[in-house]
């Protein structure tokens, strides 16, 4: 047997960026082979070099196109090829077109509905066959706390979908022993969250999402993880279907 089959395999998706980085760190340090999935091919195995080294797990970067079905089939055969196994999957990769109703196109539309919602249940799809023959697995899908506010029109509904979807996975996927779950952020300051806004404005931004929280303070990226984590793990072997807001009761308040 290969030396790799003895330990868990966990693959995330958006996996050279901040959150994707942190998820792929939390697993590798608890012993998991990690593989990062991302379209952006310098970042992701760079990425996957130094969390390797930092450590010392098996961390692979692989460049996919989570919008693109083929290139997903292909991953999940090389997955199954090279490990045989699929534990933990973790579908984090999005894209956040902020246009409103009267702005957005249909390609911002159709690329957000591609990578946020088809992408993951594409990956499930594939990798059947994986989780049929191994009887385990844990699916954890990366939503937002704006599924239940509202907020731009792509990415909300998107999200909301994932919500969805992650309920029939629980359903379908159950009796082949998978949980499926997902984890609905509040904001987190990262280049994600950042993206196409001046300073000032994202001052202004973190500032609101600041006070959302009866916490009084922003999610961090270890906040996430943390919950990753649980759903990801035995703890959380009877759990299947739900949503963790971590949000510090944000999900509770209207879209800034």
């Amino acid at each position: 047997m290969n030396e790799l089959h003895r330990f868990p395999l966990s693959v995330v998706t958006g996996g050279a960026g901040a959150l994707g980085s942190a998820i792929s760190r939390r697993f590798a340090r608890g012993g998991d082979t990690v593989i990062l999935l991302d379209n952006n091919a310098e970042a992701v195995q760079t990425v996957a070099r130094q969390l390797s080294e930092e450590t010392g797990a098996q961390v692979h970067g692989w460049v996919v196109d989570i919008s693109d079905d083929e290139s997903i089939r292909l991953a999940v055969k090389r997955i199954d090829e090279e490990f045989g196994r699929l534990d933990r999957l973790v579908n984090n990769a999005a894209v956040n077109p902020r246009a409103r109703l009267g702005d957005v196109d249909d390609t911002e539309w159709d690329t957000a509905m591609a990578v946020n919602l088809r992408g993951p249940m594409s990956l499930c799809r594939s990798a059947i066959p994986i989780w049929t023959r191994t009887g385990t697995g844990r699916i954890v899908n990366i939503t937002s706390r704006t599924w239940l506010s509202g907020g731009p029109t792509a990415y909300v509904t998107s999200k909301a979908g994932v919500v969805g979807l992650t309920r029939s996975l629980a359903v379908e996927l159950g009796p082949l022993g998978v949980t499926a779950n997902a984890v609905a952020p509040s904001m987190v300051v990262t280049p994600f969250t950042k993206g196409g806004r001046t300073d000032e404005e994202f001052a202004l931004f973190v500032d609101k999402h600041t006070r959302m929280s009866p916490l009084g303070r922003l999610a961090t990226a270890d906040d996430i993880v943390d919950a990753v984590e649980f759903l990801a793990s035995d703890k959380a072997r009877f759990v299947s279907g739900e949503v963790l807001h971590v949000c510090g009761g944000a999900q509770l308040a209207a879209a800034p």
